[in-house]
């Protein structure tokens, strides 16, 4: 394929883009993109910062909020024509018609690439690709296909990043439980040093975790909390808007009501926004996908919440029975010293 203005495209293959890597290493640090069109199609894109800076049309400092190397906290940003997405281990652009993805080799990203070729086809696309036949992809009919998600691009996408972000933290804060609980009911069974220490790496991850949760959930609570903030995100409207004639009137219709959000919101959630207004304010659409998943790793959150006030309860406990013990003992060597005492005749019987 030729060498474009944006940079070097090649087939997302991962043999292709091992060999893309080991060359550009020879160069230049790696800089590796994957880029997903509105077919869900992937490929490599091998680009240096200012050729996708020119992309996607952003500012260097919106790059460098996905830089692995510097340590930003979660970010969803809503630029002129883009999405600048800091979740964790994702890290995107997000235009309205295609989505840049950092890292794609990396093991946790490597799902995300696989549910952007899945989610980001339209219904309608994926018919046309098959020819109008009746059979979806996993078999499903035209009835099941009815429930395709036909939300913005843009929205797609984010909704992808926002599930995938939530699916692993609880996954990660599952797995805390699993170890976590077993190693305080045996600390109060048996106190001893291996017990205490089990116990104290366990704190300190969930304490990690906890931090982690709450970058993610503060952030979609202050989205929610804004609703200009939520505006910038419809980069479809705004895209419609300035190639597209308004009338006295008001605004233009810009996109039909997508009739499914996403799998966490009920059919009655959806129906109320069956009907799009030109209002360039109305962000009652992404508000409903931000409460979806705001809802999700707020559950997260008091999850790991409990799981403090457990270890607090048993150091508690803990710190009880060591003062019981040291009492007991301290008695116990009170009684010692002045029998020893008498039986020497240092004090009176």
């Amino acid at each position: 394929m030729a060498m474009a203005r944006d940079g070097y495209v090649v087939p997302a293959d991962p043999s292709a883009a091992t060999a893309t890597t080991v060359v550009k290493k020879k160069t230049q640090p790696a800089r590796s993109w994957i880029l997903f069109d509105a077919t869900g199609q992937g490929t490599i894109l091998d680009a240096d910062k200012h050729a996708i800076m020119h992309r996607v049309q952003i500012h260097a400092r919106d790059l460098r909020i996905l830089d692995p190397l510097l340590s930003y906290p979660s970010t969803i940003l809503g630029r002129e024509r883009a999405i600048v997405l800091n979740l964790e281990h994702i890290k995107a652009i997000i235009t309205a018609e295609e989505v840049l993805l950092r890292d794609p080799l990396d093991e946790n990203v490597i799902p995300v690439v696989e549910e952007l070729q899945r989610r980001l086809p339209t219904a309608n696309l994926i018919r046309q690709e098959q020819g109008d036949g009746n059979e979806f992809p996993g078999g499903q009919n035209d009835a099941e296909a009815g429930e395709e998600d036909e939300s913005p691009f843009e929205f797609r996408a984010l909704e992808v990043a926002l599930e995938a972000i939530c699916s692993f933290l609880a996954a990660r804060t599952t797995e805390l439980e699993t170890a976590a609980y077993p190693a305080l009911d045996e600390l109060t069974s048996k106190i001893s040093s291996r017990n205490l220490d089990r116990v104290r790496k366990l704190k300190s991850a969930m304490t990690r975790l906890t931090a982690r949760v709450q970058k993610v959930r503060d952030e979609l609570e202050q989205l929610l909390d804004d609703d200009d903030d939520m505006a910038d995100l419809y980069l479809s409207r705004k895209l419609a808007g300035a190639s597209s004639p308004v009338s006295g009137s008001g605004g233009a219709i810009w996109f039909p009501a997508s009739p499914t959000i996403g799998s966490k919101i009920s059919r009655a959630s959806r129906a109320s926004v069956a009907t799009v207004r030109g209002d360039e304010n109305d962000v009652e659409e992404l508000e409903m996908l931000l409460e979806a998943y705001f809802m999700q790793i707020d559950s997260t959150l008091n999850k790991l919440t409990t799981l403090r006030e457990y270890i607090d309860d048993t150091e508690d406990y803990i710190n009880i029975q060591v003062v019981i013990l040291t009492s007991v003992v301290c008695a116990s060597l009170f009684i010692v010293i002045m029998s020893y005492a008498r039986h020497k005749g240092l004090v009176g019987s």
